[in-house]
């Protein structure tokens, strides 16, 4: 593939933190990323996920054409022309005979802005109707609620500077060490030139963020409204109520403070309600009384709640009560998940919002209605996430279009997700890897662009534009989902206002639409930017909104003034709500969800990359080692999870830092990598009633130990086909990505009669690709012990490693890195093929152990070495001997967790300036 230019700057496309991006391709043809240094949202920072793009520029099983889905259920290629009638014949019909109301659309934090513009204007402008959702709607519609329900606009009043410059930091559910690796770092960093900043981290579980804390309150799953209102009563009687700004700026205070009162009660009995000591709720609010300059950072922790929004105002009712907003170095913070979740929020991706941050009041449809010349604008909002996908179960919704996500992962209570789409008659989907959940119940496949070929914008949490510029031109037959998007709306007879020559025109549209009779009624305002040139907008640098063509930009509510009819800002009274789901006998566990620190959704990008999965490779289940004990649970071995909607299977973790009565298992985990692994099937579609926000973190569960008589892995080398995960044996089978090779975990009850049959049945399931009628030299080398379960064989082709079969009764994990070595190699001489039959190398290799620095696959019991050898005190040092923590910082908690375990003698402990003399 041929570069556009030497050096491309574009942006990282995984979290919201919105890194800049440099990337070179070599003579070669080989990709290289590095951050980009003057990007203000990383200044040359990348995490871990983003320092692997340039190993994702080639996805697998990428979708390369238009595909239907015909009668016998297999799919067919079709042209881009056949594909776009058939999408538009389907939504005219349902639209003639049903309405449009019969038709919806489901986006995603994944697309570009101008992705999302194009969208919505067809759908809410030119169809006539609000449902289309997006699957921000799953990670931080309730902070858009409170933003709204309290300043009259989706702002967000904070930058990553404020953060920095803030005296105390408070992150509310927010595991931002692994969520948001690159903000993680850079408040590591303030707290480097700034030693008296104070860190509080308020989560159930001891996060690897709790490694800055200067307190952690492990507070109660789902009691983080009811903390909040303590806070502001705390507050009040102390005295550090902005009376002034209050009477000047905010409505509500009374009432607020009243409810908060009632709510809070006794202070032993608040803290027993939070999980809480008294000692612990004294101190921090004391902090929070002490430091005017303070920001609170919240995620998903509070967001994904069935109360979702009241935790949010209870939030910010503390910070409007004290005058902290609107002011340097304070302010309430929702950090987005995803790239362009606040793209998203600007264009109207929200089934309740129209574009431009606008609410369907009859001013906002009749302003929108003469800019976009269209009298057929939705006249009020459309079906949430939740509720648009059960009306395609329902029939109700007749054909669907999904667009760069994977609901049937994604949603909670996934069973009734996968029968509402196969119960839909047209269900469309923009993508570009074929093999997701979702594709398997699309009649129509549209091959989409992605990272690397895509050209547009996208907005970070701290609402900085930047651009995403392409790499190389479109692979096969892929395009933009703009595109696409209007190639259907001119099939549809809408086509002149779709006349959109590329991604520039579009976004000077949007820009026109934020400014149109805006005159500082809205928060959003792009209007200096309705006039750009294609070349401005190709140079367009990283900024920050607002940016009003006639005057300077202000920071938002530096003046006082807010964006509710009366430009006064609202204080909620909150009462709190707890847990939606009851613990029981039978169900007595608390489930909690989230992210790894190397993984991405659904791993189709990041799943691809082995060393992203040598620190997490399988499903994992985390669990307080007490509870184990009490459950009958052992570490590494495996468990089942369930409730009434289903179960899963994981890897057993014990952690003492787990919060007793709970337990944590990632989100990660598709059908394309786990046979049983998608935690949201055991999810219950319980929504906040506000934001429509699901409930993903107080699911109830039991769980059980998993009775395995066999453990093993399959290794498959690179370029040879390999198995389905429902053709390997067992319950259990995972799929992880390595390096020359593929690998299968595996663990069942019953085993096949026998092991060589199998192998050599479901292993080869195609012909060598050096193989012709000719007699092929192929051998078996094979080991079985039957007294003590073990079982080896591996085949080898002319003289190539081909796949190799490991079975056990123990659940240990073995060491597999000598083996991956040998997929390398041409030819197996003697001692390698003796190596295979013992199941381990002569050459007693080191045993790295589990991998704990993915930017430089440095293993546990490597670090170790390296700790007692070196005398290390500190993750600096261990950085200088072994480089481990030095590319993107991610695993820096773990590195000092690892010190603090391994501690060095005190007379012959080294200072970071003497390890790198030493060393």
């Amino acid at each position: 593939m041929k570069p556009l230019e030497a050096v491309i700057k574009t942006t990282c496309p995984y979290c919201g933190v919105g890194c800049g991006v440099l990337a070179e391709q070599n003579t070669a043809g080989e990709w290289s990323v590095r951050g980009d240094g003057e990007h203000p949202a990383n200044f040359g920072r990348l995490c871990s996920k983003g320092a692997s793009l340039a190993e994702t520029v080639s996805l697998p099983n990428r979708l390369m054409t238009p595909l239907q889905r015909i009668a016998d259920g297999g799919l067919q290629r079709i042209s881009w022309d056949h594909a776009i009638d058939r999408v538009a014949d389907g939504f005219r019909a349902a639209i003639d005979e049903f309405g449009p109301d019969s038709v919806g659309i489901y986006v995603s934090g994944q697309i570009l802005t101008e992705d999302y513009y194009v969208a919505n204007k067809l759908m809410k402008g030119f169809i006539g109707s609000a449902n289309i959702d997006t699957n921000s709607r799953l990670c931080m519609s309730s902070a858009v609620a409170a933003y709204n329900r309290a300043f009259g606009s989706d702002t967000v009043p904070v930058s990553y500077e404020d953060l920095e410059n803030a005296d105390l930091v408070v992150l509310s559910g927010s595991n931002t060490a692994y969520a948001h690796p690159v903000i993680y770092q850079r408040l590591v960093a303030a707290k480097e030139r700034r030693p008296n900043m104070k860190f509080v981290v308020i989560d159930p579980r001891k996060t690897a963020t709790c490694d800055i804390a200067d307190l952690h309150l492990p507070i109660a799953p789902g009691a983080d409204a009811l903390l909040f209102n303590g806070l502001l009563v705390a507050l009040a009687d102390a005295g550090k109520i902005d009376h002034d700004f209050i009477a000047a700026s905010v409505d509500g205070f009374e009432a607020s403070l009243a409810a908060a009162r009632a709510d809070a009660g006794d202070p032993d009995i608040l803290a027993q309600r939070c999980g809480l000591s008294r000692a612990q709720l004294e101190q921090f609010y004391g902090w929070f009384i002490a430091h005017e300059r303070t920001v609170s950072l919240w995620s998903q922790g509070m967001n994904q709640s069935a109360s979702g929004t009241d935790k949010g105002n209870a939030l910010i009712n503390c910070h409007l009560a004290t005058g902290r907003i609107g002011k340097p170095a304070m302010g309430p913070f929702s950090i987005t998940g995803q790239p362009n979740a606040m793209g998203g929020r600007e264009v109207g991706g929200l089934a309740n919002m129209l574009a431009a941050h606008q609410g369907f009041t009859p001013e906002a449809i009749d302003r929108v209605s003469r800019f976009w010349g269209s009298e057929n604008v939705a006249q009020k909002p459309g079906l949430k996430a939740v509720d648009l996908f059960a009306a395609a179960g329902t029939g109700q919704i007749k054909a669907l279009w999904i667009i760069a996500t994977n609901p049937v992962f994604s949603l909670p209570d996934s069973h009734a997700v996968r029968a509402a789409l196969a119960h839909c008659p047209l269900v469309v989907l923009s993508e570009c890897v074929a093999n997701t959940d979702t594709a398997q119940y699309a009649d129509i496949l549209l091959p989409a662009t992605t990272w690397g070929e895509r050209d547009g914008t996208v907005t970070n949490s701290e609402r900085r534009i930047s651009r995403q510029r392409p790499l190389y031109p479109p692979v096969g037959e892929s395009r933009h989902d703009w595109q696409a998007l209007c190639a259907v709306a001119e099939r549809l007879g809408f086509g002149t206002a779709f006349d959109f020559a590329d991604a520039a025109a579009i976004f000077r549209e949007y820009a026109a639409l934020t400014a149109f009779e805006n005159n500082g009624s809205r928060d959003l305002d792009l209007g200096a930017f309705t006039q750009l040139s294609e070349a401005q907008y190709n140079e367009l640098p990283p900024t920050r909104w607002p940016q009003p063509a006639c005057h300077a930009p202000i920071e938002p509510f530096s003046d006082g003034r807010f964006f509710t009819q009366n430009r006064r800002a609202r204080m909620l009274p909150i009462t709190a709500q707890g847990a939606p789901s009851a613990l029981t006998p039978l169900y007595p566990l608390r489930l909690n969800t989230g992210r790894l620190r190397d993984q991405w959704h659904g791993m189709s990008r990041t799943g691809a990359v082995p060393k992203l999965l040598n620190h997490v490779g399988e499903p994992t289940l985390t669990i307080h080692p007490m509870d184990a004990a009490r459950y009958k649970l052992r570490g590494h071995q495996i468990a089942r999870v369930g409730n009434t909607r289903g179960q899963l299977m994981t890897r057993v973790v014990l952690d003492e830092h787990q919060r007793q009565g709970s337990v944590f298992v990632p989100m990660h985990w598709s059908d394309a990598f786990s046979r049983d692994g998608l935690v949201n099937a055991l999810i219950a579609p319980i929504i906040d009633p506000i934001s429509g926000q699901p409930e993903f973190k107080t699911q109830s569960v039991w769980v059980e130990h998993y009775p395995a008589e066999w453990f093993g892995f399959v290794l498959i080398r690179e370029g040879l086909p390999v198995p389905e995960l429902k053709q390997l044996p067992g319950d259990y089978a995972i799929k992880i990505t390595a390096t020359t090779a593929t690998r299968y975990e595996l663990a069942g009850v019953a085993a096949p009669s026998n092991w060589m049959d199998w192998a050599k049945t479901t292993l080869n399931q195609q012909k060598n690709a050096l193989e012709t009628d000719a007699v092929i030299d192929r051998e078996w080398i094979e080991f079985a012990d039957s007294a003590t379960g073990r079982y080896r064989i591996a085949q080898i082709t002319q003289g190539q490693l081909d796949w190799v079969l490991h079975i056990t009764r123990d659940s240990r994990a073995v060491e597999t890195q000598w083996l991956l070595g040998l997929f390398a190699e041409p030819t197996l001489d003697a001692a390698q093929r003796a190596d295979l039959i013992a199941g381990k190398p002569a050459g007693a290799q080191a045993d790295v152990g589990p991998i704990i620095c993915a930017c430089f696959s440095l293993g546990r019991n490597t670090l170790i070495e390296a700790i007692e050898q070196h005398h290390i005190t500190d993750a600096k040092a261990l950085g200088a001997c072994t480089e481990a923590g030095t590319n993107c910082g991610s695993c820096l908690p773990e590195l000092k967790a690892l010190i603090a375990q391994n501690p060095p003698s005190a007379e012959s402990a080294t200072s970071p300036a003497q390890a790198s003399i030493e060393d």
